[in-house]
């Protein structure tokens, strides 16, 4: 067996023992046991604070006063019934990774094998992050102070929209600012033989599910995306009674300063005149979300840089377009620079999976192609920072 097949054999053994026992935001903590667990066996040593903290390792340099890079991966799975079954599927009810969380464990760990049989001329900082679906956890690890003295920060997310053996690079924007918002109405119960003696809270909410939606196909410039969902719609208890409360809760997403300002806005305004027309009340909320993902140039070049070893130039893959989607690997890059690129994880004749479906599956020869990419990111860094580290 060569050393590749030995080390993709490892992943793999971990990333299925992961996805059977999934665990949710701040609740990883079997997983964290299984992560401390195989450091342990890599001997290298590890910091964790239990439940709703992360596990943090170092791997030293070779030399002193070397630079130091991050490399993260996520721990949390998702709420929902998998459905593909696989002979390793969720044991959990109601859990499982539909976002290849597993996997990112998985790489970076087999990452970590790589770097502990040949270390590298730099510092590199292993994340193990909780909480990036829901919480935010990012921020828990940022309070840590563990990134103080990282010149960088790098992840990535594995996805079906590129094939195995691709890497997606990009420059700037890679994911949208997230948002999200309930308007809760009060309007006036009564009969439904008798709609003129009440102010129906359904007919209202119907108006601004509708009536939201321009905001965007109207009033938002088509060259910068934004994105507006109404997921959930609760009113009324009987056919035949007119409900007097109704709560919409939905999502924005943006990727533009001024589009996101527009759009909060833009509810205020409509939920208010809504209030007025109807002559109900009408409570609006918006909840700050994850800021967007930028990539930094110069991180972006070592990236580039890095995949091209590993996958060549062909299976560099650009990005032209910022996801809408979210990611809180944001809150990192507010504090230092960094680069999230994205893993093909899907064959050629493999079907379309999105993330989230309870049919979300990866083709595992890919996370060869992660542990690789993060390994070649950490020898590649020593020079790369190299005046950086001097300085």
């Amino acid at each position: 067996m060569s050393s590749n097949d030995s080390l993709l054999s490892y992943m793999v053994t971990i990333r299925r023992a992961l996805h059977q026992f999934p665990e949710l935001a701040f609740q990883e903590k079997k997983t964290a046991q299984r992560i401390i667990e195989e450091l342990k066996q890599l001997q290298i040593p590890c910091e964790y604070s239990g439940p709703g903290s992360g596990v943090i390792a170092k791997i030293p340099a070779i030399l002193a006063g070397a630079p130091t890079i991050a490399l993260r991966a996520e721990m949390d799975a998702l709420p929902g019934e998998e459905n593909t079954h696989l002979p390793f599927s969720s044991q959990e009810k109601g859990k499982m990774h539909a976002c290849g969380h597993d996997a990112h464990i998985a790489m970076l760990l087999g990452a970590a094998r790589i770097l502990h049989e040949n270390p590298a001329a730099s510092n590199v900082l292993l994340i193990f992050q909780p909480a990036e679906e829901s919480g935010g956890g990012a921020r828990n690890i940022i309070k840590t102070g563990c990134l103080d003295d990282a010149c960088a920060i790098f992840a990535g997310h594995v996805t079906h929209h590129f094939r195995v053996g691709e890497i997606m690079i990009g420059h700037g924007i890679i994911t949208a600012q997230s948002d999200r918002f309930e308007i809760i109405i009060q309007g006036k119960g009564g009969h439904g033989a008798r709609p003129h003696e009440a102010t129906d809270a359904v007919i209202i909410a119907a108006s601004l599910v509708n009536t939201i939606q321009t905001l965007v196909s109207r009033e938002t410039d088509p060259l910068h995306p934004s994105v507006i969902t109404i997921g959930e719609l609760q009113a009324g208890s009987a056919p035949n009674v007119i409900a007097e409360h109704a709560v919409l809760r939905g999502s924005i997403r943006s990727t533009q300063k001024q589009t996101r300002e527009h759009i909060h806005k833009g509810l205020k305004r409509m939920t208010s005149a809504m209030a007025v027309l109807h002559d109900a009340k009408i409570e609006l909320t918006v909840v700050p979300g994850y800021p967007p993902v930028v990539n930094s140039d110069r991180e972006v070049e070592l990236a580039i840089q890095a995949a091209t070893r590993v996958v060549g130039k062909t299976g560099v893959q650009k990005m032209e377009y910022p996801s809408m989607g979210s990611e809180d690997f944001s809150f990192y890059l507010e504090k230092l620079p960094g680069c999230y690129v994205r893993f093909g994880a899907r064959r050629e004749e493999q079907q379309f999976i999105p993330l989230h479906s309870p049919m979300f599956d990866i083709d595992e020869s890919m996370m060869l192609t992660g542990a690789l990419y993060f390994a070649q990111l950490a020898y590649d860094a020593a020079n790369f920072y190299r005046h950086d580290a001097v300085a």
